[in-house]
């Protein structure tokens, strides 16, 4: 039996495939025959950065003007006077009349030592005196300690008896001479005579002796009052309380630190000048002080100058008295910059011609109308104008604010730009 069922032929297959694949191929290329003639030709792209119309800029000149030559120092600021007062005798500490901020004058009552005791002392003291001032024949009373010996009693009835014993030698021995007395009458006054004048010379020591008691006494009074005066604490200057260290009632004794006190008005501002810039430094020069949290400048001259420069850190070590004002105390971190010449020539631009971008400084100058951009170093800063150390010359045209400007690219100066 024949069967007559339709079977596709394995040969027919494959030109029906070839002929699918080929369609396939031919449209992708349309496809990319059309994108292509649709884009400009690469060569109608601009070459050059500075094609299209010149960029109109500002520009001011790079001019040699005066500057003031300063060098930035550190230090900080000191009390212009600092003391501890400590007590000068033993004693219990009465009173004091001050505490820790109290501003007192110099003078001014700080504390008071029980002063009974030496009271006592003092009258002891006038006691002696007044008896020494007696034996030596001046009254008790009185600050005139000055005697002749020659007047005192013990040299008188001294100077007496003296005198007696030489006349009654001299009569002794012009008899013996005429042979009416004998030998031993006249040994007897030669002795009586010696034994007077020991005894005037006895007198005479007697009296000095006197005489340095005198002194002694008027010493030890002195003392005396002068340990009566130490009872009362005073203050050796105008300043302010900085610590109290006692309290009344405490017995205290001799050298113990009773208070501290400090003159802050002026304060001593002490600075540290680098060895390199030292040579420059000399006293009146003006200083600028700033301090930190603080948009306040002060303004002093240098008072002192170290002669020497200190050989742990090589610095020179300056200062200057700065009057006391809001914001400033002791102990406080300074920033000053000392000016050591107010008319330095230097090479300035404004401040609106640097670029600058991740610490690099630039400016830009016009040559042949085309922007051209210079690596420059600065340095000084004043009133809108930046020293130039390096990287331009003086009379250069440079571009202000060239925030966008590309090196190369071709500008035009504005009509209206002025030089500055």
């Amino acid at each position: 039996m024949i069967n007559f069922s339709r079977r596709t032929s394995p040969t027919l297959e494959f030109p029906v495939a070839l002929v699918r694949r080929s369609c396939l191929a031919c449209s992708f290329a349309l496809i990319l025959l059309n994108t292509s003639c649709g884009q400009k030709p690469a060569s109608s792209a601009p070459k050059d950065s500075d094609a299209g119309a010149p960029v109109p800029v500002k520009t001011a000149q790079a001019q040699i003007r005066p500057m003031e030559r300063t060098v930035t120092v550190t230090g900080s600021f000191n009390a212009r006077e600092q003391s501890t007062l400590s007590v000068k005798i033993p004693g219990r500490l009465q009173k004091i009349v001050v505490d820790i901020g109290s501003v007192v004058s110099k003078g001014d009552l700080l504390a008071q030592i029980d002063p009974g005791d030496y009271e006592l002392r003092v009258k002891q003291a006038e006691a002696a005196l007044s008896q020494a001032r007696a034996r030596l024949g001046l009254s008790p009373q009185g600050d005139d300690d000055k005697i002749d010996p020659e007047k005192t009693p013990t040299i008188q009835q001294a100077k007496a008896v003296l005198e007696e014993a030489r006349k009654n030698r001299d009569r002794i021995k012009q008899l013996t001479q005429e042979k009416i007395l004998a030998q031993a009458e006249l040994d007897t006054v030669e002795a009586a005579y010696t034994v007077a004048v020991g005894k005037y010379q006895d007198a005479m020591q007697d009296v000095r002796e006197r005489q340095a008691l005198l002194v002694q006494r008027r010493a030890e009074l002195n003392i005396a009052q002068k340990q009566l005066i130490d009872t009362t604490i005073t203050s050796p200057f105008d300043g302010i309380i900085q610590q109290r260290r006692a309290s009344p009632g405490e017995f205290l004794a001799t050298g113990i630190p009773l208070l501290s006190i400090a003159a802050v008005n002026p304060l001593r501002l002490r600075l540290e000048v680098p060895e390199r810039e030292s040579s420059r430094i000399a006293p009146g020069q003006p200083i600028r002080v700033t301090v930190g949290g603080n948009t306040n400048v002060y303004t002093a001259e240098i008072s002192r100058v170290s002669p020497m420069l200190s050989e742990s850190n090589r610095m020179l070590v300056v200062e200057a008295d700065v009057p006391l004002a809001a914001g400033l105390k002791p102990g406080l971190f300074a920033q000053a910059v000392i000016v050591i010449n107010t008319n330095d020539p230097a090479l300035v631009v404004p401040e609106s011609a640097i670029a600058s971008f991740v610490g690099i400084e630039k400016a830009f100058i016009i040559k042949d109308h085309k922007a051209l951009e210079k690596s420059i170093t600065t340095g000084r800063r004043k009133n809108g104008l930046v020293e130039v150390r390096s990287g331009l010359a003086s009379g250069d045209s440079v571009i202000l604010n060239p925030t966008k400007m590309r090196s190369g690219q071709t500008v035009v100066e504005e009509a209206d730009a002025k030089t500055r």
